[in-house]
């Protein structure tokens, strides 16, 4: 006969001290048995101690990796594995669906392991942190992990949220990530335990993020979005080249066509080479800047006419440098500068086959 798989029912303990502890996770954890924590350093956990709560923390397993991923996998493994004997209750801080890995392990495991998962709801930690700075975050935010931060993923017109700065160390790296983006002297908050009695939130400018303030695993960083345009977006240039061919844009721009605006390529490809044969880098730039224009009218008038964008345009170098470099992203060895041409136009032929048939 076919053991019968008991479920998980992940509960989350809100951001803050009892008081704000939903009742349904409360009764919930007044009714199970068989209780575990990811981690017991939460504002809530030492009251319902005291009211006679017992549970197994998962703190000591933080201890035996040095990779986030590893923790994570372990508690899974666990969970699972006690889940075969009866129901069992993880408890996580915020709201399981918030920033909580072990949470998408479970679910992206259950199958395979039979095992249901059920979610109850949690205060999450977004909610009070907004609360504590003050700020409705109608206009857009970001959400990030603190710990995989790239100054890349950050749009500076949006409020930023970076969770998971649990030391000096991160708030370092965390720090120079966003020193790419913002100004030194950007103003940015430090709150930890946001919506508890032990809240505390400190403004201080970028460059002093990782200096005088007690950080844990219940810190995180708000950002405010930057009040001018960010040039150095991506996503701002867009606009600025969209701005350009609207109806109230600029009359050259808007009278030009994929062929009208051949010439300009070839010109402006040959200033390139002529900055590289001139070793002349600030020109470089500039001249390079003006390759990409191209590009971005080319994508615009593509857009305009319904054909394609140049999210179609990047997706298409993205795919064709994945296919063409097996090497670095499949499984193919390729020693020297010379494999790697050949496999490059093997590929490259094999492609043109595929589409001529």
């Amino acid at each position: 006969m076919e053991n019968k798989k008991h479920s998980i029912t992940v509960a989350g303990l809100g951001a803050g001290d009892m008081g704000q502890l939903p009742l349904g996770v409360y009764r919930q954890l007044k009714a199970n048995r068989k209780i575990f924590l990811r981690t017991k350093e939460h504002p809530a956990v030492s009251e319902l101690e005291r009211e006679g709560m017992k549970y197994t923390a998962f703190d000591d397993v933080y201890e035996r990796h040095d990779q986030f991923e590893a923790v994570y996998e372990e508690i899974v493994e666990i969970l699972f594995r006690e889940a075969e004997q009866e129901d069992i209750l993880y408890a996580v801080p915020g709201h399981p669906f918030v920033a909580e890995r072990t949470v998408q392990l479970l679910l992206e495991q259950s199958a395979a392991k039979q095992t249901e998962i059920k979610i109850a709801g949690g205060h999450s930690f977004i909610d009070a942190l907004f609360a504590s700075v003050r700020v409705d975050p109608i206009e857009g935010f970001q959400l990030v992990d603190g710990i995989a931060l790239k100054p890349h993923d950050i749009r500076t017109n949006q409020h930023l949220v970076v969770g998971q700065v649990y030391d000096t160390l991160t708030a370092s790296e965390v720090k120079l990530a966003l020193m790419e983006k913002y100004p030194d002297e950007h103003r940015v908050a430090i709150v930890r335990a946001a919506g508890s009695t032990d809240e505390a939130v400190k403004w201080l400018k970028l460059y002093e993020l990782d200096r005088g303030f007690e950080l844990d695993n219940l810190t995180s960083v708000y950002v405010p979005p930057l009040k001018e345009q960010d040039l150095r977006d991506f996503a701002e240039l867009r606009q600025i080249i969209a701005a350009l061919r609207a109806p109230d844009g600029c009359p050259w721009n808007r009278a030009q066509t994929h062929l009208s605006l051949k010439k300009y390529l070839v010109e402006e490809c040959g200033e390139v080479l002529s900055a590289i044969d001139n070793e002349d880098e600030d020109n470089l730039v500039e001249e390079l800047g003006d390759v990409l224009l191209q590009v971005l009218l080319h994508a615009q008038i593509g857009e305009e006419e319904g054909m394609f964008t140049i999210e179609d345009v990047i997706e298409g170098l993205a795919s064709k440098m994945i296919r063409r470099h097996p090497h670095v992203f499949g499984n193919v060895k390729a020693e020297s500068a010379e494999e790697v041409a050949q496999n490059w136009e093997r590929i490259k032929a094999t492609e043109k086959q595929e589409k001529r048939e």
